[in-house]
């Protein structure tokens, strides 16, 4: 019992000296945290809304390639299967 009770004081001790170290040593506040990681987001989504629309751009000059019955040759990314 003595030995439980040791142990669980052992643990709660170290959980507040944890947080208060946690809470001492943070780069940056939360919201400033929070706002960072929104831009990060908001950079990446932009990012990806550029790619595909370059993909798509690309992808509707060759089927208007096709269409006119111009031969279409078809690269194929690193790391993507063969089909």
């Amino acid at each position: 019992m003595r030995r439980d009770l040791s142990f669980l004081i052992g643990l709660l001790s170290g959980a507040v000296v944890g947080a208060a170290v946690a809470i001492l040593l943070a780069p940056s506040s939360g919201q400033q945290l929070q706002a960072q990681m929104r831009a990060r987001v908001q950079e990446l989504i932009d990012e990806g809304r550029r790619a595909a629309s370059a993909r798509r751009a690309e992808l509707e000059s060759q089927l208007e390639a096709f269409k006119r019955g111009a031969p279409v040759t078809i690269e194929q990314e690193a790391g993507q299967p063969q089909a």
